[in-house]
């Protein structure tokens, strides 16, 4: 049984803090964007469009993550605190807002630029569940979001949280959840990237990172939302994402243009 007593704070000098979580997040979003440049300059994409749109997917991700957790999560108490939702230091960010902003950000930016939504998301989509990785391996790091109660062969004690007993690694779980699906796609796009329906990649990851989420949620300690619909909010996110990509491969795929044709 491995005990988790990781310190949150990675390196600590001046009377500042560079926490673990914040140096993942940022290796995270620094090789996706280094996997986006070589994409680019492999599909001959222009690199001045990547510059700007990672600016606003940036921002759209840290604004969409804090937004989804106040109003999915804790809306009662950050509609009565609403000063907090902007002490982000505090913590608490969405995965399903981080996409859903994510997503009202690329959409916006194809607007301002005249560019058609299909055009670059599948490539940009590409290092998403890499980043999603180093963000689970940072909440690994902070203790939290912590599993059931587990005495298995992969139980973790989280000494930081005051217990003696051992619980499911489920940020780990969905770090390799991540890492696994970042290596399908990857393949799938030296494979198949120019025979490709345009859309392919992006609906294909939603689609499997919503399933390995709805699945992971099972090992979470957390509260479900009804108690003759014994789901978590985490699982009913993802219910209500995954229509978007089924609806995708069943009604839109089948007439959408392979990438190649003119």
């Amino acid at each position: 049984m491995f005990v988790n007593d990781f310190s949150h704070v990675a390196l600590s000098f001046w009377g500042l803090e560079m926490r673990w979580y914040g140096i993942l997040f940022a290796v995270g979003l620094l090789l996706n964007f280094l996997l986006l440049q070589a994409i680019f300059k492999n599909e001959k994409y222009p690199l001045k469009h990547l510059d700007s749109v990672a600016v606003w997917l940036f921002f759209g991700l840290l604004f969409g993550a804090r937004l989804g957790h106040v109003f999915f999560y804790e809306a009662s108490y950050y509609l009565s605190h609403p000063v907090e939702i902007l002490k982000v230091w505090n913590g608490g960010l969405a995965s399903h807002g981080a996409i859903i902003g994510l997503v009202i950000a690329y959409f916006s930016w194809c607007k301002v630029h005249k560019v058609k939504f299909l055009h670059y998301v599948d490539v940009l989509t590409l290092g998403m569940p890499l980043t999603g990785a180093f963000v689970r391996f940072g909440n690994f790091f902070n203790s939290e979001l912590v599993g059931k109660p587990y005495d298995g062969p992969f139980a973790v004690v989280f000494k930081r949280l005051g217990e003696d007993f051992g619980r499911h690694p489920v940020q780990l779980y969905e770090a390799d959840m991540n890492l696994l699906i970042f290596g399908v796609m990857l393949f799938l796009y030296w494979k198949f990237y120019r025979k490709a329906p345009r859309g392919f990649f992006f609906f294909l990851t939603l689609g499997l990172y919503f399933i390995g989420r709805f699945i992971a949620e099972f090992f979470k300690d957390h509260p479900v939302l009804w108690e003759n619909l014994p789901i978590t909010m985490g699982q009913f996110l993802s219910l209500l994402m995954l229509v978007v990509p089924v609806v995708y491969f069943i009604f839109v795929m089948p007439r959408q243009d392979k990438r190649g044709s003119k």
